[in-house]
C-alpha cells in the first residue's frame, strides 16, 4: 500500500484490521476533528467532546475486525460516538426531553467562538431536545427507533423533535440576516 493518505478508508481499515497501526492512525487523523465537531453539535462541551472523541476512535480500533465497510469510517466512528455520548448522558441523568421549553423560546445561541458556521450557529438556537435529536439522526445517522431507545422516548417524540428542528434551521439558514453576512 503507498502513503496512507492516499488510501481509501476501506484500504485503511483492513490494513488497521491486521495490524498497521499508522494506517489506523490516518484514519484516525481523518475523522476526529468531524466527531468532535459532531459531539459538540449534540451539546458536549469541548474537552468532553475531545474525550468522547478519542474513546470513540478507541473502541473503533478494537473492534475494526467489526467494520464492514458498508459506508464511510467516519460514520461508522460518529455512530459509536453518539452512543458513547447518550451513555453518559443517560449515567449523568441530565437528559430531559420535553415538548416545549416552559417559557415557549428556544434555547439561547451559543457564544462559543468556535462556532465559525452557520449550520454550528443555526443548530445552537433550537431548543436542547431538538439540538439533540437533530444531531443523532442527520449527524450520526441514527434512525428514530435508535434514537428514542437511547433516549428512552417514543421514536414519535424524536420524529416530532427531527421534523420541528430541522423545519427551524431551514428557517434560520434562509434568513436575510444569514444572507447578508
Amino acid at each position: 500500500m503507498g502513503p496512507p493518505r492516499l488510501a481509501s478508508d476501506i484500504e485503511l481499515a483492513l490494513a488497521a484490521g491486521r495490524g498497521d497501526r499508522r494506517a489506523f492512525g490516518e484514519l484516525a487523523r481523518r475523522s476526529a476533528p468531524v466527531v468532535a465537531a459532531m459531539l459538540r453539535r449534540m451539546g458536549a462541551p469541548a474537552a468532553l467532546a475531545d474525550d468522547l472523541t478519542q474513546d470513540a476512535l478507541l473502541a473503533a480500533l478494537n473492534a475494526i475486525a467489526g467494520y464492514r465497510g458498508d459506508g464511510p469510517f467516519m460514520g461508522w466512528v460518529m455512530r459509536i460516538a453518539a452512543r458513547l455520548y447518550l451513555k453518559r448522558r443517560r449515567r449523568e441523568a441530565r437528559i430531559v426531553l420535553m415538548a416545549d421549553p416552559p417559557d415557549g423560546r428556544t434555547a439561547e445561541p451559543a457564544t462559543d467562538s468556535d462556532l465559525r458556521l452557520d449550520i454550528d450557529r443555526a443548530i445552537a438556537r433550537l431548543s436542547p431536545p431538538e439540538r439533540l435529536c437533530v444531531s443523532l439522526h442527520h449527524g450520526a445517522g441514527l434512525t428514530y427507533d435508535e434514537i428514542g431507545r437511547a433516549l428512552q422516548v417514543p421514536p414519535g417524540t424524536v420524529k416530532s423533535h427531527v421534523s420541528r428542528g430541522s423545519a427551524k434551521l431551514r428557517t434560520l439558514l434562509a434568513s436575510p440576516e444569514r444572507r447578508a453576512r
